[in-house]
């Protein structure tokens, strides 16, 4: 090499030394992780859906979630079976659970699922209600797809991952007949994408979780934290702080084990949960029973409506949708939006202007059908936020806030339990919803609010004398019909 000038004898020397090193540690089988990626990283997984769908309830029983890295290797995210309904998930998120493992850069995602349960709701040929169920036992694992839109990098101390259930591509069956009778296909297909979670987490995509249903389990009075366990099986332990709202009680003190509470909590840079609101619709915990979904039929001359448990927990536990007397029972409307008193129109829940669609939870302490009322008696019934999708039609304004007319999907409960026998019209237009929109509105969407697009609208649903109207909270990308 006497010929060669002597730097470049000392960069190719260089050059080789780097290579056969390189060489050396992959064919010895040394760390594959990429550079600076050694550790371990605290992942809260969410679950979240995305539905445009005739569905009321669609529940998924897992057995494990895994990733798989870019070098082959498999962790586990969910190790323990869980059983979570989704369509209460439309446009939300809800913490499945929290692993600890290697960071690294995972490429796929695999779930083992036990099978699954559907609920459709709508009127027979005859005009009345029907709740039909189907689903399906153990699926393969070709029939189970967990889309990465692109690789995801685990770093640093914590961090989310959401699992979006895409409800229409999941579940297909030709009408709610169709779901009982068949035929009836279940693909379940989920979208896997990283979360940041902000410091102050101000809506679902950056740590905050709205409206957390259950009954609270223990109670730790040291430490000022609780267990929330849900209806769907799922378990939440949540730390309070001197800024936490309570509603319904006056403080952490009025806590007890069994009432039934509704929600807000940010998650935390160690992974746990702060509650930020926590509301008890009943502080009566003695024979409870509480169900969270929609209204169905409101009686138009005696104090009854029906409505189906989405999610249901307590001494009577109902298959399909059930009757309630109303008389004397307590009205409220959800305290997750503080801003009803802005609105240009009165936000009232009563049981004189209840509609079949709206998203209620109601708890009944009733021990036995057998022998007892016609009717379950119902002691509290509080409306609750919940999402629409549909289509905008108008976009205007009304005092300090935009609104947007938009059209639903015929199928959805509002347009098609509208008019049923035995039941007074209330609604002028039951397919159309007047949304309002103020500054607070968390704006999660990429297509624009503008006439022609569909978005999926999240807030509470109030009947104004015969017109829909939402006073909205967050707003999406919608789900086409």
């Amino acid at each position: 090499m006497s010929g060669f000038p002597r730097i470049l004898v000392i960069a190719i020397s260089v050059i080789l030394a780097a290579a056969i090193a390189g060489c050396g540690s992959s064919g010895m089988g040394g760390n594959s992780q990429p550079p600076g990626l050694t550790g371990n990283t605290v992942v809260s997984l969410l679950l979240s859906s995305s539905s445009n769908n005739h569905l009321s309830q669609f529940r998924i029983n897992f057995s494990s979630i895994s990733l798989t890295s870019k070098s082959g290797k498999t962790v586990t995210l969910l190790a323990a079976p869980q059983n979570p309904e989704f369509i209460h998930l439309n446009g939300n998120t809800e913490p499945l659970v929290t692993a600890t493992i290697p960071q690294d850069v995972y490429v796929s995602a695999t779930a083992n699922i036990q099978g699954s349960s559907a609920v459709c709701i709508d009127l027979n040929s005859t005009g009345g209600l029907q709740t039909n169920s189907g689903g399906s036992g153990p699926l393969s694992a070709n029939s189970v797809t967990i889309n990465l839109p692109s690789t995801i990098t685990i770093s640093g101390s914590h961090m989310g991952l959401s699992l979006n259930l895409q409800i229409t591509p999941s579940i297909s069956f030709p009408s709610c007949d169709t779901l009982v009778q068949g035929p009836t296909t279940v693909t379940p297909t989920f979208t896997l994408t990283p979360l940041t979670f902000a410091a102050q987490p101000a809506n679902s995509g950056n740590g905050l979780e709205n409206d957390l249903e259950g009954v609270v389990g223990t109670i730790n009075a040291t430490a000022r934290g609780f267990q929330v366990i849900a209806a769907d099986g799922l378990s939440w332990m949540l730390n309070t702080s001197g800024a936490t709202v309570f509603q319904g009680v006056s403080d952490f003190s009025g806590l007890a084990s069994g009432l039934p509470v509704s929600l807000d909590a940010t998650i935390q840079f160690d992974g746990s949960l702060l509650a930020t609101r926590v509301a008890v619709q009943d502080t009566n915990a003695a024979n409870l029973t509480t169900v969270s979904g929609p209204l169905l039929q409101i009686a138009s001359n005696q104090p009854t409506f029906a409505a189906f448990g989405t999610l249901q927990q307590g001494v009577l536990l109902f298959s399909g949708s059930s009757y309630y007397s109303f008389g004397s029972a307590t009205f409220a409307i959800s305290g997750r939006l503080t801003n009803l008193q802005t609105l240009p129109f009165a936000a009232t829940f009563t049981g004189v202007n209840i509609v079949p669609g709206q998203n209620i939870l109601l708890s009944t302490h009733a021990t036995s059908l057998s022998g007892g009322p016609t009717y379950i008696p119902a002691a509290t019934v509080t409306l609750l936020p919940q999402t629409l999708d549909g289509t905008v039609t108008a976009v205007s304004n009304d005092g300090s806030f935009a609104t947007y007319t938009i059209t639903l999907a015929p199928y959805q409960l509002f347009t098609d339990l509208a008019v049923q026998a035995g039941q007074t019209s209330l609604l002028q237009n039951p397919n159309t919803v007047v949304v309002y929109v103020d500054s607070s509105v968390q704006m999660l969407n990429l297509t624009p609010l503008a006439v022609g697009n569909t978005l999926r609208f999240y807030g509470l649903v109030f009947n104004d004398n015969g017109t829909l109207k939402m006073d909205c909270a967050q707003i999406a990308d919608g789900v086409t019909q």
